[in-house]
């Protein structure tokens, strides 16, 4: 994690995007809270209605109040849900674009034996899915720490204000949980780093392929060539589906 603060200038760059994003993701989950106390007090409402047998004129009245109330609030979290992705998204867009930008002006300053030692698909994969992988920690990554932070905190105190008891038992398997999902995302990542070494694996490939084309006609390499070409994509496939398989695993 340490090595991603060194990402957190970019955000000094657009301020207004990050400042207005944070306000949209708390307001969003605001109003993603407040619905389930208004769906407890409509139900509370019926059983007390029931129980005194009052007039159900009244109480259609109400719920049709509480209805719109409900659809009012589910109207305003879609809004600030698209407004906090038209900010946090779209600056997490524009940093990718500056951090490809200062990759590449890094790249032109760099001798050639830095180019020697690395292989030009593997700068290449960095340059591309690395910057990719980076922005989701500057746009998503952030959106749903604070989205996950503000809405856990604020269920929690109503919570506790209906039935603490209740709570804690709601609570008693989250230890597993965190345990669980901790184990699951440290999968994810070893085989998403797999993925990432079979994809610079294939970019050396076709660029030793391009450069070397007429070597490769003179000594009759084709068919060894195209065998390679059948064994490395074969790889990439292979833990391509393993991520998958882990990503599946911690979406249910």
């Amino acid at each position: 994690m340490r090595a991603l603060w060194s990402l957190n200038p970019y955000f000094l760059r657009y301020p207004w995007h990050f400042a207005g994003g944070v306000l949209f993701v708390i307001a969003s989950a605001m109003f993603a809270v407040y619905p389930a106390i208004y769906i407890r007090e409509a139900f509370d409402m019926v059983s007390q209605a029931l129980k005194d047998q009052s007039d159900a004129s009244d109480l259609m009245r109400s719920l049709l109040g509480y209805s719109a109330l409900i659809l009012l609030l589910s109207a305003l979290r879609g809004a600030f849900t698209f407004l906090m992705r038209q900010t946090l998204i779209v600056m997490s867009r524009r940093i990718e674009f500056d951090l490809k930008n200062d990759i590449y002006d890094h790249y032109q300053a760099l001798d050639q034996t830095f180019y020697r030692r690395n292989a030009t698909g593997d700068l290449m994969n960095r340059i591309s899915e690395d910057v990719s992988r980076v922005r989701m920690y500057l746009g998503p990554g952030v959106m749903y720490t604070i989205n996950t932070t503000f809405s856990t905190g604020l269920t929690l105190v109503f919570m506790f204000q209906v039935d603490a008891k209740l709570s804690w038992i709601t609570l008693a398997p989250m230890p597993v949980l965190v345990w669980a999902i901790y184990r699951v995302s440290t999968l994810i990542n070893q085989r998403s780093h797999a993925v990432q070494q079979q994809q610079s694996a294939i970019s050396t490939l076709a660029q030793e392929t391009f450069s070397g084309v007429r070597v490769l006609k003179v000594y009759s390499l084709e068919n060894e060539q195209t065998e390679r070409y059948a064994r490395v994509p074969h790889r990439a496939m292979r833990s391509t589906a393993g991520s998958t398989a882990s990503t599946r695993c911690l979406r249910r």
